[in-house]
């Protein structure tokens, strides 16, 4: 019995390939019929500059078993049966086990990931041949319960000049839901964790600056009606959605990077999988020439080091981190008073 498939033509930096797109009819996005083939036709269509913002990277994938609504995992190592345009890197987990995980170089590498129902792309924010030093500084802003994206304006303004401040040059982009993410490039010499205090030196500043809208507060309990700055982005294995990346919510969001001067006009649910291709086609990519000129690290590490001095010292790491140095108890304060 023949079974529902098609072959769609990706163009390449090696020329034409053909990827074989099984159930091209089945339906991701409910609510607005987007199918598979829909999806694959998007990443092919965004390929150049979807790559230029993902490839070369390690990895994960988070993959949908039947659409947006049905059951969803990650995978991070290339599955068996992976084409030899789709490679792996080893890398060192927090835990210090290593592994090896995907790395996509070319448009048809994005659209086998869609053959392997895969939504949402989740790179890691240095090289695959470096994979232990950072080339970008994410800063990830999360409007919390009774805030949104238009909060997150004002906070992505101030955080922009921030990091102007320490040297850097901030670029731009929806999270694809209700949240912003300020991307810098930086030379790759430093690892994670000196990334990970690095941002959280901007953080603070950022925080001092905006007292009554901005949080660093880990514990939820503690944010109130503020913006978040989630510096745990910032740790070894912690990603985001990727730059042109969708995103399984109802409406097919896409993370995607606007320019500084639209921020304050920006509607992130106007940037979907089937806006953003006319989008790029008319105005180009805000992100083209993102690594033309990285900068260092070395002022906000100045910060975090005059904040160390005044008493301000480590923040709580994820859950399922080991304990690090210089950690706070890694429990809520709420329940560290009744322990008490």
């Amino acid at each position: 019995m023949a079974t529902e498939a098609i072959v769609l033509p990706v163009d390449g930096p090696h020329g034409t390939r053909d990827v074989r797109i099984s159930s091209p009819s089945r339906v991701l996005w409910p609510d607005l019929g987007i199918t598979k083939l829909d999806l694959a036709t998007y990443l092919a269509t965004v390929g150049t500059a979807f790559l230029a913002a993902n490839g070369d990277r390690p990895l994960a994938l988070q993959r949908f078993s039947n659409g947006i609504d049905g059951d969803q995992f990650f995978s991070k190592n290339p599955p068996k049966g992976a084409p030899e345009y789709v490679r792996s890197v080893t890398v060192v987990y927090p835990s210090a086990r290593s592994h090896p995980q995907l790395v996509l170089d070319e448009p048809a590498a994005a659209v086998w990931a869609a053959q392997m129902n895969t939504v949402v792309f989740h790179p890691w924010p240095s090289r695959a041949g470096n994979s232990d030093n950072p080339d970008q500084l994410r800063i990830d802003l999360d409007p919390q319960p009774g805030t949104d994206f238009d909060d997150a304006i004002p906070a992505a303004l101030e955080l922009r000049s921030v990091l102007a401040e320490a040297g850097l040059d901030a670029f731009l982009k929806t999270s694809g839901n209700r949240g912003l993410h300020v991307f810098a490039p930086i030379e790759p010499l430093r690892e994670f964790l000196d990334v990970r205090h690095a941002v959280i030196a901007a953080a603070r500043e950022l925080e001092r600056r905006m007292p009554d809208r901005v949080t660093t507060a880990w514990w939820k309990e503690e944010r109130g009606e503020k913006v978040f700055v989630d510096f745990n982005q910032a740790n070894r294995d912690r990603t985001m959605a990727g730059a042109y990346s969708p995103r399984a919510l109802a409406h097919a969001p896409v993370s995607c990077p606007i320019e500084w001067d639209e921020l304050e006009n920006a509607d992130p649910r106007a940037f979907t999988v089937l806006t953003v291709p006319e989008r790029l086609a008319t105005t180009g990519d805000p992100w083209a020439r993102m690594h033309d000129k990285p900068g260092t690290i070395d002022v906000l590490l100045g910060w975090w080091e005059r904040d160390l001095a005044a008493g301000l010292g480590e923040l709580p790491f994820p859950p399922d981190y080991p304990k690090m140095p210089g950690e706070p108890p890694r429990v809520q304060p709420s329940r560290a008073r009744k322990t008490d």
